[in-house]
């Protein structure tokens, strides 16, 4: 496995993107965290979600959303060859860098384990630890 890889960020716009970024997300979050799948895919059609590849081959997912609370950053997967080569960070960066004007508010529930790669870029923790899919998160906020 290469040192580093070409990590590109885009917008899913098509079937095959659509098609890869699903099975992403199917793969981490249903079949590794036992998250149901009803669940996982809840509010899809109102986000805008992204895909990373790595030396083009999907390697990460992403999504973001409009909520009556601000803007809040959802559905960081990545596959397990992947972890630890900047792909996460990629795409955070990419989602910030993409919000509009108006996105004053930003939120995400970070899973325990990904609290430090929030943390690194610029989030804070806000309020107590919390239970989502039978998964251990923690609100956090861009500062």
């Amino acid at each position: 496995m290469p040192a580093s890889y070409d990590i590109k960020i885009n917008t899913v716009s098509n079937k095959e993107q659509e098609a890869a970024m699903q099975a992403i997300r199917y793969e981490v979050f249903v079949e590794e965290q036992g998250c149901p799948h009803e669940l996982e895919i809840e509010h899809d059609e109102e986000a805008t979600r992204l895909l990373a590849t790595a030396d083009g081959i999907p390697a990460g997912a992403a999504r973001w959303r409009k909520t009556d609370k601000g803007y809040k950053l959802e559905r960081f997967a990545v596959l397990k060859q992947y972890r630890g080569k900047g792909v996460a960070q990629a795409m955070l960066k990419a989602i910030i860098d993409s919000l509009p004007a108006d996105a004053s508010y930003v939120y995400l529930h970070a899973q325990i384990q990904a609290v430090g790669l929030y943390e690194k870029n610029g989030f804070v923790q806000e309020g107590p630890e919390f239970e989502e899919a039978g998964i251990r998160h923690y609100k956090m906020v861009l500062k």
